[in-house]
Formats: structure tokens, sequence, C-alpha cells
């Protein structure tokens, strides 16, 4: 495969994850007013200055390929749009918490899938800032993911 296609298909793969950077950083302001855990709280205090660092990693990689045209992200505002309704309809705060985290999850498992499948593409072209900062922010995501998932069972336990 020539570098040129699986460039333009890194740039559009980037030019998504802008775009989902944005609708993240509206839904995290949004979801921190809802939390009640403490923990929680930290975790996603910590999320959002941690997708600042992702996105600055993506403009990154966008200069590196040249740039992409703006996009949207259906498959983030999806996970936006069950956010809010499992907030709106959770019965307690426990609930709430608990469904704060599976909607996070969820979407830190779409960005664990796209830094892990940009990095490996942006290797195959020979784009190695891209390529280190993808896998800086997989890492990041795996690891949040983790966190979210104890914060998960110390909840649990509370009941």
């Amino acid at each position: 495969m020539e570098n040129e296609p699986l460039t333009q298909l890194i740039k559009q793969g980037l030019g998504a994850l802008k775009a989902g950077s944005q609708v993240a950083e509206q839904a995290t302001s949004e979801i921190q007013n809802d939390v009640r855990d403490a923990q929680l709280t930290d975790a996603l205090k910590k999320g959002n200055q941690t997708s600042q660092q992702w996105s600055a990693r993506i403009d990154r990689a966008l200069a590196e390929v040249g740039g992409s045209d703006q996009q949207e992200n259906p498959v983030l505002e999806a996970h936006y749009e069950v956010s809010k309704k499992i907030r709106q309809q959770a019965t307690d705060d426990i609930s709430r918490d608990l469904g704060i985290i599976a909607a996070g999850q969820l979407a830190l498992h779409y960005w664990i899938a796209s830094f892990g499948t940009l990095g490996t593409y942006a290797a195959a072209a020979g784009l190695q800032q891209t390529e280190q900062d993808m896998n800086a922010s997989l890492e990041e995501a795996k690891q949040a993911d983790s966190e979210q998932t104890s914060i998960a069972q110390q909840i649990l336990n509370k009941r």
C-alpha cells in the first residue's frame, strides 16, 4: 500500500478525533455537575486535563499529516446523548454515578480503539511523532478505563 492513501485515512481519523475532542469537552463539563462521588469527580477532572493533552497531540498529528478538513464525530455525539439520558433517568445518586462511569467507559473504548488503530497506521506510514502521540494517548486511555472500573467497584461496595 502506498503511503498517500494510508496518510489520507490517517487524516480522516485524526479529523474525527479532533471533532470528538470538542464533543468530549462539552460533555465533561456537563457531566461533572451531576457526579456525587468524590473519587469520580476527581477522575473526571483528571480526565478533562488528559483530554486536553490528547487534543494537543491530535493537533500535532494533524500538522504532521498536512491538516484535515473539519469533520463531525457521530460516534462520540451518540455517546454524549446516551450519557445525558442515563443521567436524566437515574433514580438515585449511586445509579447516576455508575451510569456516568458506564457511558464514560464506552467513550474511552472508542478512544482506545481509535488511538491504537491510528498509532498502528502512523507507524506503517512512517509518521513517527503521530505514532508516539497516539501510543501515549492509548496508554492514558487504558489507564483511565482501569481507574473508572476501580471507582465503579468501590461505589458498588458502598451499596
